[in-house]
């Protein structure tokens, strides 16, 4: 599927930090994106295998590394405890790496707690609206809670823990505790999540699998971790993880393992719960879209394209007069959770045979 090689960062508006403001997303914080940039040297993280990660571990110099550790672990503070520095006194920061390659840019922040060696991870990047929308809609109406805060042009992301995809299909999928239909089941619902919330590029690396333990099987929770192309790509199936190759295998024992009406099933199952998180947070989701409806979230080719698909997948002509993307996405989501029963478009999606992306 061709998609966005290197999306642009999108700036945040007033709008949108007001909102930040409101719910508390928006805090002042120790050490900002720019900060981090001041390391001196690098060196290479190899995983288990030997393989090069592509993230370089960095190292800054005297002066400057104590200013960074300490605000390192105030950041973390205020993200896990709401600013009480008492649990800094016996915390560190295992280390520092940077990520080479994406859109953000990441700095992954490891920290340690020296009373018991558990550690934890959270991630500083730069500000991008894109992202802060994503994260926020996946916050509202996914079964998922996100964990990040925004100062100024500087975003801290909490860690979602998992199996990155790839790793999962490569490795976990051969494994005996696997439960074949039960990951099925519920890429079929990630599938549908991404698309009401039209977030983009889910290839097996943007998401993580989290397993829980049930008395008689496993259970499975596909969760992204990459939000930057949210409502920016240009073509309805960009939104449909279903459609990236690198999802080939577990899409290949979906087929398998599911017919079209279970597939629907799991479908509805799906947007009837989005559906009542859709009503609980209406009045808080609206401000988040509102603050998006004149923002320049993509390109005028882009938002004319998906207007097209979307108007042929929802049978109407509406969509044509849209000019952002915000103005989409809001009545993508009116269409889709709006009504107690999806209708059966003449675009619907099913999983009978993998369909040809353009």
């Amino acid at each position: 599927m061709d998609i966005s090689k290197k999306k642009p960062a999108f700036p945040i508006n007033q709008s949108l930090r007001k909102y930040l403001r409101k719910y508390g997303r928006e805090d002042s914080i120790a050490v900002t994106y720019e900060d981090m940039l001041r390391w001196n040297d690098s060196s290479p993280v190899y995983d288990a295998h030997g393989e090069n990660t592509f993230w370089e571990s960095v190292i800054y110099d005297m002066g400057t590394q104590e200013e960074i550790l300490l605000g390192l672990k105030e950041i973390y503070a205020e993200l896990k405890t709401g600013g009480d520095t008492e649990i800094i006194s016996h915390l560190t920061v295992g280390a520092i790496d940077y990520c080479l390659f994406g859109n953000s840019n990441p700095f992954r922040v490891k920290i340690v707690n020296k009373l018991n060696d558990h550690h934890d991870y959270f991630y500083i990047k730069k500000a991008d609206a894109s992202r802060v929308y994503g994260l926020e809609l996946e916050h509202i109406l996914s079964p998922n809670r996100m964990d990040y805060m925004v100062d100024g042009n500087t975003l801290v992301e909490a860690h979602v823990a998992g199996i990155p995809g790839d790793q999962f299909m490569n490795h976990y999928m051969d494994t005996p505790n696997f439960y074949p239909t039960g990951m099925a089941k519920e890429f079929v619902k990630f599938n549908e999540r991404c698309f009401v919330m039209l977030l983009g590029d889910m290839r097996s690396y943007n998401y993580v699998v989290a397993i829980t333990p049930d008395f008689d099987k496993e259970q499975y929770r596909v969760r992204p971790i990459d939000f930057d192309q949210t409502a920016y790509e240009g073509r309805k199936n960009h939104y449909l993880p279903q459609y990236y190759k690198e999802n080939n295998k577990i899409i290949d024992f979906c087929i398998q393992l599911l017919t079209p009406e279970t597939v629907e099933q799991y479908r509805y199952e799906e947007r009837t719960l989005m559906k009542r998180r859709y009503k609980l947070t209406l009045a808080r989701l609206n401000r988040l879209l509102d603050s998006m409806l004149y923002q320049d979230l993509s390109t005028p080719e882009k938002i004319a394209s998906l207007a097209e698909d979307l108007n042929a997948y929802h049978n109407t002509k509406r969509f044509s007069k849209y000019k952002h993307m915000g103005r989409i996405l809001k009545s993508h989501l009116s269409l889709m959770l709006g009504k107690p029963k999806p209708k059966k478009f003449p675009g619907k999606i099913n999983y009978k045979g993998k369909e040809e992306a353009s």
